[in-house]
């Protein structure tokens, strides 16, 4: 196998960009003749004539102009990956807030590319509900957090929107029986709106659990003895959809949000960002939308 060395690559580009070995040997900090060694050891490496020394002015032979290209994208991966890899920019820490019943099935996925991208970077993440995730952005306690939100405020750039959904035991019959079990967090952002369709539906219920633990409502859904509600496709795998034929009420939108702000790791934020954007992208499966935020559009 044959190597393109860097040095070589680098003294050719700086050659096309300003036109000669005398100005790009001042940028280089290199000799002349240091520059002129570099250029012949790759014209030989590739057994191409890459420059017409014909004129005053250096030019590029065909083959030189397809080098061109190729060499800009080296030299470019190059740095991005000594960067990434050595620069203190990229070292400390970066917090994310995420609810729990959001982080499957994006942020997984975000947390594995982030710590390939950024691997002298820690993250942290933190779950909570919405409500206490915006006291914690608001105390600038964290970089970026995601939230489930019917009408989010000015500061949220919507990632998705869809339907809140009843969830119950794969196959299950809890959804049928009356009254109605019905099991979340008592800090649960949406136990009341779900509380007030099935009273506005006139269906009898009753709580099944009283908790703060989302695990513990998990558990008694997936058991089914009672039933719960979260955003669509969010469900982890022990829950499904309940299949209700219209039965029960429907739940209206909700929209996941991101908010983010500069803690001292700006860069790093926004590529996380860029991340979970496509995250939410592909998990929908539809085009990337232009990223606005909700004081843009109002």
């Amino acid at each position: 196998m044959r190597n393109l060395d860097m040095t070589s690559l680098r003294s050719f580009v700086a050659v096309a960009d300003h036109g000669g070995v005398t100005k790009a040997a001042g940028m280089l900090n290199f000799t002349q003749s240091a520059v002129s060694m570099q250029l012949k050891r790759l014209e030989e490496m590739l057994g191409l004539t890459l420059l017409d020394r014909t004129s005053r002015r250096v030019s590029l032979t065909a083959a030189g102009e397809q080098l061109l290209g190729y060499a800009r994208r080296i030299i470019e991966m190059n740095d991005e990956a000594m960067t990434r890899l050595t620069s203190k920019s990229y070292e400390g820490e970066i917090v994310i807030g995420v609810p729990h019943d959001i982080v499957y099935p994006v942020v997984p996925r975000v947390l594995q590319q982030f710590a390939s991208e950024f691997p002298r970077m820690k993250v942290q993440l933190v779950s909570a509900y919405t409500f206490s995730l915006k006291e914690q952005f608001d105390r600038g306690e964290v970089d970026i957090i995601l939230t489930t939100e019917a009408e989010p405020d000015a500061r949220a750039e919507v990632l998705d929107e869809r339907p809140l959904c009843w969830i119950g035991a794969p196959g299950g019959t809890a959804w049928r029986h009356r009254p109605l079990r019905y099991a979340s967090g008592r800090n649960c952002l949406f136990r009341p709106l779900t509380i007030r369709a099935m009273e506005d539906g006139g269906i009898d219920w009753e709580n099944a659990v009283d908790t703060y633990s989302d695990r513990t409502v998990e558990a008694t859904v997936s058991a089914d003895l009672a039933i719960s509600t979260m955003i669509q496709g969010t469900e982890p795998g022990q829950l499904a959809q309940v299949d209700h034929g219209g039965e029960l009420p429907a739940l209206g939108m909700q929209k996941i949000c991101m908010y983010r702000q500069d803690r001292g790791a700006r860069e790093v934020s926004k590529r996380v960002a860029e991340m979970l954007r496509q995250g939410y992208t592909n998990a929908a499966g539809r085009p990337i939308p232009v990223a606005v935020p909700m004081a843009a559009r109002a």
